[in-house]
C-alpha cells in the first residue's frame, strides 16, 4: 500500500486510494478547492507562458475556466479556455509553483484524476507524483504541489460549466415610436439554466442589455433614422443565442419641417490634373443643414455630411466641368443649386486616384473578390451563394459554380470572402468562407475547365455566426499561409477566448492544418477583435486589418502574432484600450464616417473601402505609422464594400448599397469598379 507523509505530523499514514475519476473533454469545468471554497485562475488574467495559477473567488470567467484534454494511460492535461495554455510543474519539488506553459505533452503538464470522498477529485501530477493543492484560504494564493495526503486542501471539486446557448427570442415588435423612442419587446428564450440578459441590436450595433426577467425595452432613437431592430439571449455562462427576427423601423422626425435651406454661396473649383477640389461657403437652415450634395455637369458626383468642401477624382484629362453645390436638411429638403463654376482639368493624372470606370452591375451583393493569374476576376455572390467569373475586358459575367451547404442568417452571412494561392495555375484551389447553419467555415474547391468542379473540401470549421459579426476575409500571406478574419458572433467575451476561434485573425495551412509556429497552438494569430473584416499585406510582409467599431470608431490594426487588441474593454482608443497588453490601433475613424470593411495594399498606400461613410480613404505607410490620411469618392458611389489589387497595378472596388443587412438574393443593385491609379 502506497504511503504518503502528512507535513508537520511527523508520522506515515496511507494515502487514499488513487481510484480514477473522469471528465467530459468536450466540456469546460471550473475547480473549486474543498479546504478554501475557492476557484483555481491564471493570476491576473494572463496569456503568456510561465503565468502563475493561483486562486480567487469563484467567478465562472474566462482565467477560471479549464479543458481537459485526454493523454492516455488515465492521465490529463488541463487547459486554459482563455489562454489555451496547460497546467505545468516546471520541477517535482514540494511546494512547487503551479504555471501555465505550451502544451508539450511533457509529464509535468499531465494529471491524473483520483477520486475522493464527496465526489471531488485529488490531481496527482504524473512527473512528481504529488498532489496539487492550494497554499491558504485567502484570494490570490499559489497553486502548488505537496505529497498527496487526501487532505482538503488538495481536493477539488469539478464544476461542469453551461455551453448550451438560449433559443432565440421570438416574436419581436416594436411599438410607442416616437421621433425619440421606441419600445422593443419579444417572447422570452428558453434555456437549460436560465436567461440572465438579453441584447437590444440595431443594425450590429449594441443598444442596450436588459436583465433576464425583462422582455422589452425602452429604446432611444435618431430622428429620420431607418433602422433594423433585434434581440439575441445571454445566459449566466456567457452563452449567445442566436438573433430573433428583425423589425425595421422608420424614425420620425420631431417637427414638421418644409423649409429648405439656403443655396450655399461662394462657391469655387480648382483642378490639379484630373481632380478638381469644389469649396463652398456654408448654407443656413431654419432646423439645421444635415449635408451637401455636389453636382457635375448637373448630376450628382458626390455628397458630404457637412463638410464644405469635395474632392472629385478620376476625371478626363483636359475637359471642362461645370460644378454647383446644393445643400439638405434631416427632412430632406434641398435647396436650390447655386450658380455652375467652370473648371478645366490638367493633362495628367497628379493624385493618388485617376479614374473610376462602372465595369459591371449586379443585382446581388458582391462580397470576396479575387484576380486570377490569366486577368479574369472571380467573386462572391453573398445571398444566391454563387462564384462569378467577371472578364474585366468586356465585363461579362459568368456563374461558374454554386457553394453548397450555406446558410444566411437574416444579416451578413452567406459566402463571403475568397482568395487564391500564388501557385493557382499549377494547383487551382479556390479558398472560399462561408456560413452554415451551425457555424462559419473555410472550404476550398477545384477551379478547372472555368467552372467550380468536385466537393469541396473543408479546412476549418466551429467558427461561430450570428446575425451579424461573422468577419469573412480570406488573405493569402507571402509565407503562404491563408489568413481569416473572424467577427465576435455577438458574444465580446469570445473576443478574449483563447479557446474560441470568434473574434479573431485566424492562420492555417492551406490543407487546413495548424502551422507549427501558431502563438497558441491552435488557428489564433491574434484576438481581441469586434468584426474584423479587412485583410492586406505590404511590401514587408506585415499584416494590416480593418475592423468595425461598435457606436464610437472604426480601427486600423497592424496585425503582431499573439496580439490582443482589446475588445470587448476598449473600442478604438476608447474604453480600457490604454490597459498593458492592449495594442492600439494605428488609425481611428468616427463610425458616421467610416463602418469600413475592405482593404487593400498597393505600393506604399493602404487603400479602405467603408460603408456608412461611403468614401475610400488612403493612408500612406510611413514605418509602423499611417500618414497623409486622403478621402475619395466621398457619396459618389454609396458604401463600398471590397476593394482589392487589380492586376495591373489598379484596384477593383464593390457597392453595397442595398439588401445588405439580410440574406434575400437578387435584391441589390451594386458596382463592381475598376479604379486607376497615379501613385
Amino acid at each position: 500500500m502506497a504511503t504518503t507523509l502528512l507535513v508537520g505530523l511527523g508520522f506515515l499514514l496511507p494515502a487514499p486510494a488513487a481510484s480514477a475519476a473522469t471528465v467530459d473533454t468536450g466540456s469546460s469545468y471550473v475547480l473549486v478547492n474543498r479546504s478554501s471554497g475557492k476557484a483555481l485562475e491564471v493570476s491576473g488574467g494572463a496569456t503568456y507562458d510561465g503565468a502563475r495559477i493561483t486562486q480567487r473567488t469563484r467567478d465562472d470567467r474566462g482565467p477560471q475556466q479549464w479543458q481537459f484534454v485526454d493523454s492516455g494511460g488515465g492521465f490529463y492535461r488541463i487547459k486554459s479556455r482563455l489562454s489555451a495554455l496547460v497546467l505545468t510543474f516546471p520541477s517535482t519539488a514540494d511546494r512547487a509553483g503551479l504555471v501555465q506553459s505550451a502544451d508539450a505533452g511533457r509529464s509535468g503538464q499531465q494529471f491524473r484524476l483520483a477520486g475522493s470522498a464527496g465526489g471531488d477529485v485529488r490531481l496527482l501530477n504524473r512527473a512528481s507524483g504529488k498532489a496539487v493543492a492550494t497554499s491558504s484560504s485567502a484570494d490570490g494564493a499559489r497553486i502548488v504541489q505537496l505529497p498527496d495526503s487526501g487532505g482538503a486542501d488538495q481536493r477539488w471539486q469539478l464544476v461542469k460549466l453551461d455551453t448550451t446557448p438560449p433559443t432565440a427570442p421570438s416574436n419581436p415588435r416594436a411599438s410607442d415610436l416616437t421621433c425619440t423612442g421606441v419600445v422593443f419587446s419579444w417572447s422570452a428564450s428558453s434555456d437549460d439554466v436560465g436567461v440572465a440578459f438579453y441584447d437590444v441590436y440595431h443594425d450590429g450595433q449594441l443598444m442596450k442589455s436588459v436583465p433576464g426577467t425583462d422582455l422589452s425595452a425602452e429604446l432611444t432613437v435618431v430622428p429620420g433614422a431607418s433602422w433594423g431592430l433585434y434581440v439575441n439571449a445571454r445566459d449566466a455562462a456567457g452563452n449567445v443565442s442566436q438573433a430573433s427576427a428583425t423589425v425595421p423601423i422608420s424614425v420620425p422626425q420631431c417637427q414638421a419641417d418644409t423649409e429648405p435651406p439656403s443655396t450655399p454661396g461662394g462657391v469655387t473649383a480648382t483642378a490639379s490634373g484630373t481632380t478638381v477640389t469644389v469649396r463652398w461657403e456654408p448654407a443656413t437652415d431654419n432646423v439645421g443643414v444635415t449635408g451637401y450634395e455636389i453636382l457635375r455637369d448637373g448630376t450628382v458626383a458626390g455628397s458630404t455630411s457637412g463638410a464644405t468642401s469635395f474632392t472629385d477624382s478620376g476625371l478626363a484629362p483636359d475637359t471642362g466641368y461645370r460644378y454647383q453645390v446644393r445643400a439638405r436638411d434631416a427632412q430632406g429638403n434641398r435647396s436650390a443649386a447655386g450658380t455652375a463654376v467652370a473648371v478645366t482639368t490638367g493633362s495628367s493624372c497628379a493624385t493618388a486616384l485617376c479614374s473610376v470606370t462602372r465595369v459591371t452591375t449586379d443585382t446581388e451583393l458582391p462580397w470576396g473578390l479575387t484576380t486570377l493569374p490569366d486577368g479574369q476576376v472571380l467573386y462572391s455572390r453573398r445571398d444566391s451563394f454563387e462564384i462569378v467569373r467577371l472578364d474585366p475586358a468586356t465585363g461579362t459575367k459568368t456563374v461558374v459554380g454554386k457553394i453548397p451547404d450555406v446558410a444566411g442568417t437574416d444579416g451578413e452571412g452567406g459566402v463571403l470572402g475568397i482568395a487564391v494561392a500564388t501557385d493557382f495555375a499549377a494547383d487551382p484551389w479556390l479558398y472560399v468562407m462561408h456560413t452554415s447553419s451551425t457555424d462559419n467555415r473555410v472550404v476550398r474547391v477545384r477551379y478547372t475547365g472555368g467552372v467550380l468542379t468536385g466537393t469541396p473540401q473543408v479546412l476549418l470549421t466551429g467558427i461561430p455566426r450570428n446575425k451579424y459579426h461573422n468577419g469573412g476575409r480570406l488573405r493569402f500571406g507571402p509565407d503562404g499561409k491563408l489568413y481569416l478574419s473572424t467577427g465576435d458572433g455577438q458574444n465580446g467575451a469570445w473576443a478574449q477566448d483563447l479557446t474560441s476561434l470568434a473574434g479573431k485573425v485566424l492562420r492555417i495551412n492551406r490543407d487546413g492544418s495548424i502551422p507549427s509556429d501558431n502563438p497558441f497552438g491552435t488557428a489564433v494569430w491574434s484576438y481581441g477583435h469586434r468584426n474584423p473584416q479587412g485583410l492586406a499585406f505590404d511590401a514587408q510582409g506585415r499584416l494590416w486589418e480593418q475592423e468595425f467599431g461598435n457606436s464610437v470608431m472604426d480601427e486600423t490594426n497592424l496585425i503582431v502574432r499573439g496580439g490582443n487588441y482589446g475588445w470587448p474593454a476598449c473600442e478604438g482608443t476608447t474604453g480600457s484600450c490604454g490597459q498593458a497588453g492592449f495594442i492600439a490601433p494605428k488609425h481611428t475613424y468616427p463610425v458616421a464616417e467610416g463602418s469600413c470593411s475592405g482593404i487593400a495594399v498597393v505600393r506604399t498606400g493602404l487603400y479602405i473601402a467603408c460603408e456608412r461613410g461611403t468614401r475610400l480613404y488612403r493612408a500612406e505607410i510611413s514605418g509602423d505609422s499611417l500618414t497623409d490620411v486622403q478621402q475619395y469618392l466621398t457619396g459618389t458611389y454609396g458604401r463600398l464594400r471590397t476593394v482589392e489589387p487589380s492586376a495591373d497595378g489598379g484596384l477593383w472596388l464593390t457597392t453595397s448599397n442595398y439588401g445588405d443587412k439580410d440574406s434575400i438574393p437578387y435584391n441589390s443593385n451594386e458596382s463592381i469598379l475598376k479604379v486607376v491609379l497615379g501613385r
